[in-house]
């Protein structure tokens, strides 16, 4: 089928390669004049590995494989350690922190780039019957047989099909990467609580750690003139650690924050040759450092709908597409009501959680993400894309 995918972002990549693999015309339209990643680092758990894995995308090596978590308190009173490394032995491939422009350079490994069109500003989506059509700023189209909305919180393809703006969640992060401070362990990421904001210490390979600090935002916010001071004056004392990262900082290093947190309402049903994926679907808070896993599940749910279009077991595009919708929306519910929770914004409420063992919250948590990672279906296609695999090189060898 020719594939319109909006959006060059991880999740429009991702799914490019996907349809690519599975021997699709694809084209990627991005508005931006080149293809560059924003932001900071991300955390990829083993659903999103897995994800990868299947796109062909090599990520040994990239960003930083983690073991631990820990959370605490801003006072240093322990909260729970997350055991991730059981995490990992549980749903079988790495947890890691890579830095957003390593993963799309990853991503881009072997895409070729002329299925790549920047500067290509949707203005609007035409969803007829023999097909689509992308009407763009400069009076050009393009028209195929199904176009992907991968264009992220800001979506113009979900502002055309009409579904629900996001909604701010009355929080926002500073973030950005620095240089790891001397002394700290690679493997172990932190999470500290406070009563009126929260902050993390991510290592992302390297020399990086990727920094975030969580403060009240509204509508009305001023942004001040001297950031680094008003973050400073939140978080310092917090920890050691945090004070030598604090030290390092300088108002140039917060100029793209803060990124306000937001929740998509999960849209209904689609119509026609036309749908959404990632953060155009579900944006949602980083509480849970699921929304790049979430981008990379619609990739595999997708792929699998419109195979099974090809090949007989789903006779109706639209309905394909509508599969993939009602399987991906439970789920990603769940994980955008969760990483929703007002809880996690508060040293108080979070107190009776140091009372739950260790092993038991790093089983919930392993139990959460595979119960919302389509586990079954996931090792289905990676056990046929093995055999694929296997296969093309006995005949190769042949």
């Amino acid at each position: 089928m020719r594939v319109l995918v909006v959006g060059a972002g991880v999740g429009g990549i991702s799914i490019a390669r996907g349809l690519l693999r599975d021997g699709h015309d694809v084209t990627v339209f991005e508005q931006r004049p080149e293809v560059r990643a924003g932001g900071g680092a991300v955390t990829i758990w083993s659903n999103g590995e897995t994800v990868l894995a299947q796109l062909g995308v090599v990520m040994a090596g990239a960003g930083q494989e983690l073991a631990t978590v820990r959370v605490v308190t801003s006072t240093g009173r322990p909260m729970t350690t997350l055991d991730v490394a059981a995490i990992v032995n549980r749903m079988g491939a790495p947890v890691r922190m890579v830095p957003r422009r390593v993963l799309l350079e990853r991503l881009l490994e072997g895409f070729p780039a002329e299925r790549i069109r920047c500067n290509a500003q949707v203005v609007g989506v035409v969803n007829g019957n023999r097909g689509v059509r992308i009407d763009f700023a400069d009076g050009s189209c393009a028209a195929g047989d199904l176009v992907i909305g991968a264009d992220g919180l800001h979506s113009k393809v979900r502002e055309i099909v009409g579904a629900q703006h996001a909604e701010p969640t009355g929080w926002c992060s500073w973030q950005g990467l620095a240089p790891l401070p001397d002394g700290a362990d690679r493997n172990v990421a932190f999470v500290i609580v406070g009563e009126h904001g929260n902050l993390g210490l991510w290592p992302a390979g390297d020399t990086e750690v990727q920094w975030w600090f969580d403060l009240p935002w509204s509508r009305d916010f001023v942004r001040p003139e001297r950031p680094i001071e008003v973050i400073r004056a939140n978080f310092s004392g917090w920890s050691d650690l945090v004070d030598r990262v604090l030290a390092t900082l300088t108002d140039d290093d917060l100029t793209h924050s803060p990124y306000p947190h937001f929740r998509h309402p999960i849209p209904g049903p689609g119509h026609g040759a036309l749908t959404l994926l990632g953060d155009a679907a579900h944006t949602m808070p980083p509480t849970l450092a699921q929304g790049t896993n979430q981008a990379l599940l619609d990739t595999m749910v997708l792929c699998r709908a419109i195979s099974d279009f090809q090949h007989g077991v789903n006779r109706d595009l639209s309905r394909a597409l509508r599969w993939y919708e009602n399987t991906r929306r439970r789920r990603v519910a769940a994980v955008s009501r969760v990483a929703s929770l007002q809880v996690s914004h508060g040293e108080a409420v979070l107190r009776p959680a140091a009372m739950v063992p260790d092993r038991v919250m790093t089983w919930v948590l392993a139990t959460f993400l595979r119960v919302v990672s389509h586990r079954r279906m996931a090792a289905e296609i990676s056990r046929g894309l093995n055999a694929a695999t296997t296969a093309g090189s006995d005949e190769h060898a042949r």
